[in-house]
């Protein structure tokens, strides 16, 4: 699985975690629901600044969001 699969997933599940929907998420972040559809399909990447904003609401930690391993 490419890290790009894994971030997909990662921000699947912590949506899903959190109780919250595409659009709520999309409300919170100031765009719209198909944008967040297409960073969950990987169609799309955030920007930095939006992907901050993302790990902020859902409270997720931009390390565990990127899927990087911090034992290094």
């Amino acid at each position: 699985m490419t890290r790009l699969d894994l971030i997909k997933k990662r921000l699947s599940n912590e949506l899903k975690n959190c109780g919250m929907t595409q659009n709520q998420l999309a409300k919170k972040i100031n765009t719209t629901q198909s944008c967040i559809a297409h960073y969950i399909r990987g169609d799309i990447v955030p920007s930095i600044d939006t992907l901050a904003e993302i790990c902020y609401i859902l409270e997720i930690d931009a390390n565990e969001m990127l899927c990087i391993d911090n034992r290094h």
